[in-house]
């Protein structure tokens, strides 16, 4: 069984990708997603299926998170919980490096950390 502060920090992780979620498949052409991922008027709405995609693969993301939470076998949840952080993780890295360096913050520190509770609980 996963500590409380794990169990935690796995949930935070998981709201933080179903955020993304909403920002990319229905609210990427608005000013406020825009000026988040940096976008133009004329980019955002010539990439909004992209990001829709992109989207769809943060609700992946949080899908199983959550399903690591909700999981009765123990051992498996545990597992489960690994897998989708060490994906968020390297999902940070490569966006980290080939997009914008703040992603490494904002999605694979909390997921590091995350990991680490995971991992010691």
């Amino acid at each position: 069984m996963l500590s409380v502060l794990a169990s935690i920090m796995v949930a935070l992780v998981a709201i933080e990708h179903l955020y993304i979620l909403v920002m990319e498949m229905f609210l990427w052409t608005t000013p406020r997603v825009m000026k988040t991922f940096g976008t133009t008027p004329e980019l955002a709405q010539s990439t909004s299926s992209m990001a829709a995609n992109q989207g769809l693969y943060n609700g992946f993301l949080a899908a199983g998170l959550i399903w690591s939470l909700l999981h009765p076998n123990d051992g498996f949840a545990h597992q489960l919980a690994i897998f989708f952080l060490l994906c968020v993780i390297v999902a940070a890295l490569y966006g980290g490096l080939s997009v914008k360096r703040s992603i490494l913050l904002m999605q694979g520190l909390p997921a590091l950390i995350a990991l680490i509770l995971v991992l010691v609980s």
